[in-house]
């Protein structure tokens, strides 16, 4: 339930309703909306308890009809929400770009990589330190090393790191390494790996998973704002589907809608949906062009000798491509990319490294 507060509503009036609310023993969210103040009332609420707000001085309306994600609605929370991690703003005019490889495979790897999507205009850098995999036989990642390593990536490149947590009891582990705390597609409704997340500072990007509906992403957000944690970033990285020709189907239409429905900002994984590094740019311009506010790809030097995921993975040159594309694109919809490249249009990303002989 919200109440809204009329424009002339005083602050004692406002301090009265809050008051009462917390009194009764109702978690309560205040956010302005222009000239007017939406209290939104966290949980279940009886009748009695709309009428006697509806009576109370400086409310204008009560409403009911609120979805049950109070926090992250925008019901509850008309203002966009900028998420702030490592000196980038996701969810403001920029059009953000996370790009790194699936797999930490090496030292000498990631720095290559970092270095590479660094100069290409990426905004933060993803790299998988734990990996879960559908397969046991896969590869499931370095571990502690990989964090280790993506510091190192850190410290020479300037990036914030965005990496998969797994299970709750690696959240803090992982957190003093990450700007940003992923949650993968098969974790989405790990909801005590949520919790974990929500009790903890640092930003939580969260993926929808391959068969969970947008309101099931919404309700498994609003797990990691009730428990402290509001900056949360939503993903759409496709859905299954009956369409066998590619990984995933990317639901495009998810952004708008999910940008009508919440204040959270909303970015998209192209990769995962597309399965193959050809399509990959065409999908992230489109969700640009829907609306999104960034994309989060894969990225490898060398896509072929890749731990995993190297078919889904842009080449550095591919990357840099993609990244031109996305200017055009994100001007064309009045946002912006940040980054400029070499006027010439010469390549400003290094080629991959000569292998080993």
């Amino acid at each position: 339930m919200i109440a809204i507060l009329s424009s002339g509503c005083t602050l004692k009036e406002k301090t009265d309703v809050v008051r009462l609310l917390e009194i009764l023993g109702h978690r309560v969210s205040v956010s302005p909306f222009g000239r007017e103040t939406i209290v939104g009332v966290v949980g279940t609420s009886a009748p009695e308890l709309e009428a006697r707000l509806a009576a109370m001085p400086g409310v204008r309306e009560t409403r009911r009809d609120v979805p049950p994600y109070a926090l992250v609605s925008r019901e509850h929370h008309p203002e966009t929400t900028v998420v702030r991690a490592a000196g980038v703003e996701i969810g403001g005019d920029e059009v953000v770009v996370i790009a790194g490889p699936c797999s930490v495979e090496s030292e000498a790897q990631i720095l290559r990589i970092a270095r590479g999507v660094a100069a290409c205009g990426a905004r933060l850098l993803r790299g998988g330190a734990f990996k879960p995999r559908t397969s046991p036989y896969g590869f499931q990642g370095l571990g502690e090393e990989a964090l280790d390593l993506l510091e190192r990536a850190r410290e020479e490149t300037g990036l914030g790191i965005v990496t998969e947590v797994v299970s709750g009891e690696d959240v803090p582990r992982v957190a003093r390494t990450a700007d940003v705390l992923q949650v993968g597609a098969r974790n989405m409704q790990n909801f005590r790996l949520l919790e974990a997340c929500g009790r903890q500072g640092k930003p939580v990007l969260l993926k929808r998973s391959h068969m969970g509906t947008i309101d099931e992403l919404l309700l498994a957000a609003e797990y990691v704002v009730t428990h402290g944690n509001p900056r949360v970033i939503l993903c759409e990285r496709g859905i299954r589907t009956f369409e066998t020709a590619t990984r995933n189907t990317l639901d495009v239409s998810a952004v708008p809608v999910l940008k009508e429905r919440t204040h959270l900002p909303v970015i998209v994984d192209p990769s995962h949906a597309a399965g193959r590094r050809e399509w990959v740019p065409a999908l992230a311009a489109a969700a640009v062009a829907a609306g999104a506010d960034g994309s989060i790809v894969e990225v490898h030097d060398r896509p072929d000798e890749a731990l995993s995921d190297g078919r889904q993975s842009l080449t550095l040159q591919g990357f840099e491509a993609m990244m031109r594309r996305l200017q055009r694109v994100a001007a064309a919809v009045d946002r912006r990319l940040g980054v400029s490249f070499a006027p010439s249009g010469g390549p400003t990303c290094p080629t991959a490294s000569p292998r080993p002989t």
